[in-house]
Parts: structure tokens; sequence; C-alpha cells
């Protein structure tokens, strides 16, 4: 078979894998007993970096992988294949009354790669990851045994955050939310600083949802400013399709440097200045509330062929100080992010490798050709880690390897359970051979 260029979201670092597509846990335990290696697996491939592809080697894209049982139960604890993606769920739970319990900024991820990344969305701070909700997660492992995990034991805090480095997940059980309706209540506020806008995001910990955009290139006495939104679930209908399939689609091709720090600064502008300064309770929907970007078809292809880089990492909450001197230092050094988001986190879970912990998280999209953006990213790797913080791992693509350990401290227990789930050393990423997550 015709080995396949693979990239993250970004469209950075792409190297060639030979791509599986197996329809069923069966055809995977299969693939893993015939493959000596290295094997990782991939969803829908929304992992902005390099941790669903592995040079040399095979891919196993489990988005054939579906199914979603459990409605008759009516206790909102359904199984899902590997390959549902938030999407399919959505459109399935909410006409029923539910709805999935956290989401990331697109419906396009799989279950499975929702396990595998931990991911967190607008309500963190009442919700907790996704892997907080998963009752149990079914697994091929290295031998190409399948196997179930369960909350509370070390095999399931290494796959959850695991990065596909424990098996193939190929289905797993997730409790859903209820909701009144298929709408949200909205409230908006738009800053005129980075204090202000740290103080609101503050104040919207008493909503169920919140974030906010920061405008990353304004200075003096705009620096920091921002628009914060929080929302509810609010009563209506739940009938019909939440989140239709009609998007348009970004350019195919992009002219190189269109988003620079100019333009990014124009719509940074447009965008802040077109946001109310207080508006309570307008109607959005699910989709406009929490999906906006997959209106858009290929949106990543903006950044034109270079791609770009989401950096992303979290300081807890006295080291504040730290993610506004991050934020001062790339905006001195022209350092401008298309889309800047800032969001408040609650307790972490336990799992060895998940990102989430009390604290302020930041996540930045950054053209990749930037002038001097990587000595920038590798000081700014060191101040999170002095601060007892860390970068998020489903998406990075560039940090090194002496850096990972610090910023998780359980990497021993993680890579403890890999050895024992996975005997022969069968899965590896291009991500875990490069930051030696398997090894020290």
């Amino acid at each position: 078979m015709a080995r396949v260029a693979l990239t993250g979201w970004g469209r950075t670092a792409a190297t060639l894998a030979r791509v599986e597509r197996p329809a069923s846990p069966e055809a995977v335990a299969e693939l893993v007993r015939g493959c000596a290696g290295p094997v990782i697996a991939r969803g829908l491939g929304r992992s902005y970096g390099d941790c669903a592809q592995t040079a040399g080697g095979t891919v196993i894209d489990t988005t054939s992988i579906h199914g979603i049982s459990g409605w008759e139960r009516g206790d909102g604890v359904v199984t899902c294949g590997a390959g549902v993606s938030l999407r399919d769920l959505v459109n399935q739970a909410v006409p029923r009354g539910w709805f999935v319990p956290v989401s990331p900024g697109t419906s396009m991820v799989t279950i499975a790669g929702a396990i595998a990344a931990d991911v967190h969305g607008k309500n963190h701070h009442r919700a907790g990851s996704f892997g907080a909700h998963v009752r149990s997660i079914d697994i091929v492992d290295g031998i190409g045994q399948r196997r179930r995990l369960l909350p509370g034991t070390e095999h399931f805090r290494a796959t959850v955050a695991g990065m596909g480095l424990t098996g193939v997940i190929v289905s797993a059980e997730v409790a859903l939310i209820p909701v009144p309706g298929a709408h949200m209540r909205v409230a908006t506020r738009r800053t005129a600083d980075f204090d202000e806008t740290v103080a609101a995001l503050a104040e919207a910990d008493r909503a169920t949802y919140s974030v906010a955009w920061l405008d990353c290139v304004a200075t003096g006495a705009g620096f920091g400013r921002g628009v914060v939104t929080s929302g509810e679930h609010a009563a209506g209908t739940l009938r019909g399709a939440v989140l239709a399939d009609e998007r348009i689609a970004a350019p195919a091709w992009v002219p190189p440097g269109l988003l620079n720090r100019r333009t990014i600064a124009l719509f940074n502008t447009a965008w802040h200045r077109r946001a109310p300064h207080r508006r309570d309770d307008e109607a959005q929907s699910i989709r406009e509330f929490f999906y906006p970007l997959d209106a858009v078809a290929g949106w990543n292809r903006v950044y034109g062929r270079d791609g770009f880089v989401q950096y992303q990492f979290v300081v807890p909450d006295p080291a504040l100080s730290t993610l506004r001197g991050i934020l001062e230092t790339f905006t001195a050094a022209g350092i401008a992010s298309f889309l800047t988001v800032l969001k408040r986190f609650g307790a972490g879970n336990d799992a060895h490798l998940s990102f989430p912990m009390p604290g302020w998280t930041l996540a930045l999209d950054i053209p990749a050709g930037t002038e001097g953006l990587a000595s920038h990213l590798r000081w700014a790797d060191e101040q999170v880690a002095g601060a007892g913080g860390r970068v998020y791992l489903a998406k990075d693509s560039r940090m090194a390897p002496d850096i990972v350990a610090a910023m998780y401290p359980q990497l021993a227990q993680f890579r403890e359970s890999c050895a024992q789930l996975d005997p022969r050393g069968v899965f590896a990423s291009d991500q875990s051979r490069r930051l030696r997550l398997l090894r020290g």
C-alpha cells in the first residue's frame, strides 16, 4: 500500500505513513497483531501537531468504527464507537434532551480523540475535562488484545490524555448532561484592557460556560482588550438537526503572508469594535456558541502553505503575571495570533498526562512562518514550566523533550502503564519520539 503524507490541523511537519481503515474492533486487533510498529491511531485529524502521525509506520484511521447505543436506558450514558464524532453525538443527543458533557471548539473530533487528548471546553471550571465523564474505555493493546479500562485504574489514567500511546481506543461509555433545549442564553462583555478582561472572565465563573477572546496585537492602554462571553443552556425546542452539514469553504489557495501583523491587527480592531459593550440574554444556537469555526470547511488553509502553530499553555492562578508577561513579550516582538483565547480552568483530573490544572489557559494561533517564532516559543516554554504550568500536548508540534518532565510530573507512571499495555513497543507517534514520551 502506498504511503500517505499526513499532518496535524496546523499543516506543519508532514510525514509519510501507511494508512489502514479497519471497520471494526476485531479488524483493529488483527491489524495490531500483524504490525511490528510503529503504529498510532488517528481520527478526524484535528489535533494541531504531530501526535496522530508516525513516519514510516502504520496509521490506523478509526473513523469507520461507528455506532451509538444505550439511548433506550434513558440515563444519558451511551456507548460510542471510536469514530463517532462529537457532531454525530450532538445531533443524536440533543433531540433526546442530552448534550456532550465537555466540548472543545470544534465538533469534528472523534470520541476516541476526545479521550486521548482529554479535551476541555468553556465549562472546565464547572465540569472538568472530557475524561471525567467517561465510564469505561475499550482499547486494543499492543499484543492485539481487547481490554476494558475503568476509572480509578492506572491504565485508565494513562489512556485518558495518553495521546493514543497505550493502545487503540475502539469504544467508550460516556455520560451526557441533560439540557432543556437546543439553544443557548448568552451574555457578552467588551473589555478595554487586560485587567478588565481578567476580571470579567473571573466574574463569569458563575456561568456554566465562559471564554474570552483577546486582541493580542493591541498595545498601550488597549493591551489585552477583549470580548468575554458566557452562556447557559436555554429552554426551547429539541427538534431538528442541531449541527447541519451546510458550510462555506475556505479558499483552496491563500497567498503566502496574507495573515501578518497588519492584517491581523485590522481584523482584531474590527472584531473588538463590533462587540457590544454589554449584552445579556442573547439567543444563540449551539453551533454559534460552541462551534463557530465549523461553519468554514478547511479554515486552517487561510494560514497559507506554511501552516500555523497553536500554542496553548496553562499556569496556576498565582502565576497570572507569567501569562501576561508572555503575551506582552509576544506583542512587543510582533508575534501576532489570528485567534487568541483565554479561559479559566477548575480542578484537573488524575490522568497522567492530562493538561488542565486550576488556573488560566491561553491559546494562540500563530502563522508558522513568523520570524523568530521558534526561539520565542522556547522561551515561553521555560516561563510556563518555571511557573508550574504546562503546554498542551494535543496542540504541540515543536516543544523540546528536555522540558516535558517538568511540565508533566506523572510521566514515569505513564511510561510504566505503556510498557505494561504495549510490551512489544508497537505504539509510537512522531510526537512521542520527538518528546521521548515513552523513554527517558
